[in-house]
Formats: C-alpha cells, structure tokens, sequence
C-alpha cells in the first residue's frame, strides 16, 4: 500500500521563468534584434511576446523553461 506522502506533484503553474526587454524609440531596430538573438542563443531564451507603442517603443516578452533537478538518493 502506497502512503500519501511518496506521490510527488509538479507545480505546473511556474513551469517558465520570464524576461521582458524593453526598448526606447531611439534604439534602432537592428539593435533590439541583436539583443533578442543573444538571449535566445546563450540564454536559452524563446520569444513569447512582442509589443509595439505608438510612440516607436517596443517590449519584447522571453520565456525559458524552469528545470527542477530531483534529488534521486
């Protein structure tokens, strides 16, 4: 008979962390593509949102996913 206290559950509700960037008007938008492909490159960043303001801003939403390493002994 197995105890209730040997079943693990996963929080699924914090499976990603996340980073937002943002960028003013002046930055040039070569610029804000380099920075998102250096998070996605050696951050293991995935672009999740992207937002664009009237006044030439833009907010980039990245997302990566939390690993929880379990203690196996």
């Amino acid at each position: 008979m197995a105890s209730a206290s040997g079943i693990r559950q996963r929080d699924y509700a914090r499976q990603y962390e996340y980073l937002v960037l943002t960028l003013t008007p002046a930055d040039s938008l070569p610029l804000a593509h380099q920075r998102l492909r250096e998070h996605a490159e050696y951050g293991k960043w995935e672009l999740e949102r992207s937002l664009l303001y009237i006044g030439g801003g833009r907010q980039y939403w990245l997302r990566r996913r939390i690993f929880r390493v379990e203690r196996t002994v």
